[in-house]
């Protein structure tokens, strides 16, 4: 394997400029940042909302301090002419823009995709939006929680007969960030293949991301069923239709998630929970066997769960090479070896003093691996640093 190189990471070189707030462009440049980009947020006067969503400390959010780490921030104001012409000049010297306004917003202010690359041939400008830069919904107000929604993940949500539950985060906005992610990376391909003297860098393009797309993307079989059998897919809490087992099954002292659904696991669950005569059944045999017997299965799993403490489920399945989960909190999160020996909880101290448990970098890359970067910036903090460097690149130029 190849030695680690943190003074090296893959994105090293690459500026980004953040025109986003709240969740979805601002996790595509909080990613780009963990990888090495430099990433000029910029920020209206009275800064990004996320700076005090949810819980605060001295005034900040807590959240913002992942959200925005290894960001400088830079306060315009896209309202009025001074703040629209720094941004053209910023975006002239950037190889990335993200912006997650309605669409039209930007043509509406000067910064259209045409008038950017005009100067920048080589930009690569990422629209993440509600329902897209196209088609009859473009106009419309889309927010993740109704992207989730007509993206089909929130009919699914729930128990049969009830009204759709949320997953208590912006699934909807973390889907459009990755799949953004993933076009900003693909379009960095495409321009380094397309340099020439009009476009020393390559050309660059729009990534057009809708955050119900990217909900309906990650939508497994749901549309082929309907295409091929006109079936409508159906909530069922916290089984999965069509895969057995797999389920959420109650102990003495909570519940466990287990997923029992290979064959060969199967068997060696049902033999873990006293159950030879399921194991060995030959109509059990195959997931299309179990799963019209699914209640039944289930029934026999319960019946041992439910009389034996987590703890002791949990290690019984294990050594039985079964897949199975205690419901973890966050509390359990926090205390799990497995997450801090993975570096996934990394201790940082913020610009106003506090020590903060926050998520390490995924994906994790052996020879050159992103990491944390400097902690999020207070509101402006770079605008003298970032607009000298602009005006040295401008004369460089």
């Amino acid at each position: 394997m190849d030695t680690p190189n943190p003074a090296a990471p893959p994105l090293a070189g690459l500026r980004v400029l953040e025109l986003g707030q709240l969740i979805a462009g601002p996790f595509v440049g909080k990613t780009l940042a963990d990888f090495g980009a430099d990433v000029i947020k910029v920020e209206p006067p009275d800064g990004d909302p996320l700076r005090v969503w949810r819980l605060l400390h001295d005034g900040t959010s807590v959240w913002w301090q992942v959200q925005s780490r290894g960001k400088r921030s830079v306060v315009l104001d896209l309202r009025g002419d001074d703040g629209r012409a720094a941004v053209r000049a910023l975006a002239a010297e950037c190889d990335v823009l993200i912006e997650n306004f309605k669409p039209g917003t930007m043509e509406k202010w000067g910064l259209g995709y045409d008038v950017l690359s005009a100067a920048n041939p080589g930009l690569i400008m990422l629209r993440i939006s509600g329902y897209g830069q196209s088609g009859p919904y473009r106009d419309l107000p889309g927010f993740a929680v109704v992207a989730e929604a007509v993206g089909g993940l929130r009919h699914l949500m729930g128990e049969p007969g009830r009204a759709p539950v949320r997953a208590g985060v912006s699934l909807g906005d973390t889907l459009a960030a990755l799949h953004g992610v993933i076009g900003v990376l693909l379009a960095l391909q495409a321009r380094a293949r397309d340099v020439s003297p009009a476009a020393p860098k390559g050309r660059g393009q729009v990534i057009d991301v809708a955050l119900y797309e990217s909900v309906f993307n990650c939508m497994e079989s749901l549309l082929p069923e309907y295409s091929a059998f006109g079936a409508v897919r159906q909530p069922a809490g916290s089984a999965l239709p069509g895969i057995a087992p797999s389920n959420a099954y109650r102990c003495a002292d909570g519940r466990v998630v287990i997923g029992g659904n290979g064959d060969s696991i199967f068997r060696r669950l049902m033999r873990a929970v006293g159950r030879a005569d399921l194991a060995d059944d030959p109509g059990l045999s195959t997931n299309a066997l179990r799963v019209p017997r699914v209640a039944e299965i289930d029934a026999a799993i319960e019946a041992w769960t439910s009389a034996r403490p987590v703890a002791e489920v949990v290690a019984a399945l294990q050594a039985a090479s079964v897949p199975v989960g205690r419901i973890y909190t966050v509390a359990d999160i926090a205390a799990d070896p497995h997450y801090r020996a993975r570096g996934m909880i990394e201790r940082v101290v913020t610009r106003d003093g506090l020590a903060l448990d926050v998520p390490g970098v995924v994906p994790r890359l052996s020879r050159t691996p992103g990491r944390v970067g400097a902690p999020a910036p207070r509101l402006g903090e770079h605008n003298e640093v970032v607009l000298a460097l602009l005006r040295r690149d401008g004369d460089a130029g």
